[in-house]
């Protein structure tokens, strides 16, 4: 496993309560990763929920859906480009690297990720399934076109594809479903994990706040990683209270001794 992934946590960090968790790990063979807002909240991206969240200086309501964009794709646009020039200045943290290196070290391992950062993908995670979209992709309103594009802006909002047609962001808005394939591979994969790991998620937004549960039923050991309670910390196997970028390298270095 990659230096990298224990690189940010000292080495005295204690896991209390998670020393169980740690010898789950060490004998799973496949892991199942859910990951939310407070995952990335260390590596400086803003959160929607948490009390410096961009719902404390917008209404997502007004900008994130179909509605919005179809009456001001002008305005909606200026919102995500200036999401995305705020979080291309981001880069990947401990946690997110510590999850890339399960990934390369786990005979079957799937990250199913809420956010939209793409910061996962540049830690070198690869197994995985982005829920809610990406802030780095394109899809045409016209032909359908889905289209990688990490610029930090745009000479022009909003943009247009070739065709002629708007671009907008490839993200899950309020009101739509979730990707049903994405969904289908995440399902699967709880049905069938040794392990759940549940980081710096809320656990209130469904149906990826029901992953765990669906795991838990078919037999798997659920750790969480929060700094705060959730609606799961009831339920989980372990709930480990503190800084993802802390406590998850420190669990994952402490399970690697036995892993591939």
């Amino acid at each position: 496993m990659s230096d990298e992934s224990t690189r940010a946590a000292p080495a005295d960090v204690r896991l209390d309560g998670g020393e169980e968790a740690a010898a789950r790990l060490r004998a799973a063979r496949s892991v199942l990763a859910l990951t939310g807002a407070g995952v990335s909240a260390e590596s400086g991206v803003p959160t929607f929920r948490g009390p410096e969240g961009l719902w404390r200086e917008f209404r997502p309501e007004h900008l994130a859906t179909p509605e919005a964009f179809a009456r001001d794709p002008k305005l909606v646009w200026e919102w995500y480009a200036w999401r995305r020039e705020s979080v291309a200045a981001c880069r990947p943290n401990a946690a997110h690297r510590a999850l890339a290196a399960l990934d390369a070290a786990l005979p079957s391992f799937l990250l199913a990720t809420q956010n939209v950062d793409g910061l996962h993908a540049l830690a070198g995670s690869r197994r995985m399934v982005e829920l809610h979209g990406s802030l780095w992709r394109l899809r045409c309103t016209g032909c359908g076109t889905v289209a990688d594009d990490r610029r930090a802006s745009f000479p022009e909002l909003p943009p247009r594809c070739p065709c002629g047609a708007l671009w907008r962001p490839d993200i899950v808005w309020f009101g739509e479903p979730l990707p049903a394939t994405a969904l289908e591979r995440a399902f699967a994969a709880a049905r069938e994990a040794d392990v759940v790991l549940v980081v710096g998620t809320s656990s209130l937004v469904y149906p990826a706040a029901a992953l765990p549960y669906t795991a838990q039923s078919a037999g798997a050991y659920v750790i969480e990683v929060n700094p705060e309670p959730t609606p799961l910390s009831g339920h989980a196997d372990v709930s480990l209270r503190g800084r993802a970028a802390l406590l998850l390298p420190a669990l994952v270095g402490r399970g690697a001794e036995a892993l591939p």
